[in-house]
């Protein structure tokens, strides 16, 4: 493969090795294990001191920790404006970010890594050039807000289908991994008909081969689990806060819902924007309560993989870290995530006060 221009051959092959695993389902339980084994080696980017988990009904293998998209925090590791999130970051006006960026993404490849997830103009915009030439060695999710269904005017198919165009040209890609729509509903604002509208948008790419797999990514939780209830194939994959002190609901938890329509799922806001880490002045503090958390999140087999926005190859090395620690907390370091999942709490700021909602999931 030349430039990272992946053929139709291609995109059916790696679609065929997604799906390899259903047929092992109906092997022995020995037979099974090395099926499923094989089948891992072959995701984008195997690393055998990285976890993969099945990303639900895509077969997709992902790596248990993945790349988000924000670079908020930035300016501790570049110097220079760093590029806002809603505008083209160009070598003009971000030079030192793309730097950055394809620094990250060359990391997050070494280590096994092998999703990120760009869901707005900026970061399709950095994503894109950094995936140059080796488009096929990561998994790449796609939104593209602010044109999304947060506004009114891109609530229709044929506005979301131009803006799928729309940034796919401006990364420079021939398909994306997973297309989904930012739809942050948390009072009903949605009609019936705009939600058909979106899955249609869904619906038709993923028929038209410009995507492989589809969902939505929101901040309300009892919408989402509606969603993937009423639209099971096409809400393949959801994303939805997860934090470092999140936990399930025994009852109608959106779990419920994943679990059953077999949906991949990726955490995002593991860290409370941050708010983890408020107040904590050392590096080596910082990064042990990103490993705890992270090592959390992940007992939670439901998750395929939180999403933590990495500043810097030493972040991704420390998410590699975590990822290779015993997942079990011991009773000290419960303790000591507890203490600073309060602290969290109590250090979120007031336009994130929203994100207490989830914890309890």
């Amino acid at each position: 493969m030349t430039e990272q221009r992946i053929t139709r051959r291609d995109f059916m092959k790696d679609s065929a090795v997604a799906a390899a695993g259903v047929a092992a389902a109906g092997l022995a339980p020995g037979q099974a294990d090395a099926a499923k084994a094989d089948e891992v080696k072959k995701t984008r980017s195997y690393n055998p001191e990285m976890e993969y988990r099945r990303c639900g009904k895509t077969g997709l293998w992902i790596s248990a920790v993945s790349l988000g998209g924000h670079w908020k925090g930035m300016n501790r590791v570049i110097e220079g404006r760093v590029p806002g999130l809603a505008g083209p970051v160009t070598e003009a006006n971000g030079a030192a970010l793309l730097k950055n960026r394809r620094e990250v993404v060359t990391r997050c490849l070494e280590v096994g890594i092998n999703f990120v997830d760009a869901c707005t103009i900026a970061e399709v915009s950095a994503y894109g050039p950094a995936l140059k030439g080796r488009r096929d060695q990561m998994y790449l999710g796609f939104a593209l807000w602010p044109k999304c269904p947060r506004r009114k005017e891109y609530r229709t198919a044929k506005a979301l289908l131009a803006t799928l165009e729309e940034g796919m040209k401006l990364a420079g890609v021939d398909y994306v991994d997973v297309y989904r729509l930012v739809a942050h509903e948390r009072g009903g604002r949605h009609t019936a008909g705009e939600v058909e509208e979106m899955v249609a948008a869904l619906d038709k790419a993923r028929k038209q081969g410009k995507c492989r797999f589809t969902g939505v990514s929101s901040h309300d939780r009892k919408w989402l689990k509606m969603l993937v209830e009423t639209y099971p194939d096409v809400m393949q994959v959801v994303l939805f806060p997860y934090t470092a002190d999140s936990k399930e609901l025994p009852t109608d938890s959106l779990f419920d819902a994943v679990r059953k329509h077999d949906v991949g799922t990726f955490g995002i806001k593991p860290f409370a924007n941050a708010s983890l880490f408020r107040g904590v002045k050392e590096q080596a503090e910082r990064d042990r309560r990103a490993r705890l958390a992270i090592r959390y999140i992940l007992n939670n087999p439901a998750i395929t993989a939180p999403i933590p926005g990495l500043a810097s190859p030493k972040e991704v090395d420390n998410m590699a870290l975590a990822v290779k620690e015993c997942r079990k907390l011991n009773a000290a370091e419960t303790a000591e995530l507890q203490a600073a999942g309060q602290e969290m709490w109590a250090n979120l700021p007031g336009n994130y006060e929203w994100l207490r909602d989830w914890q309890y999931v």
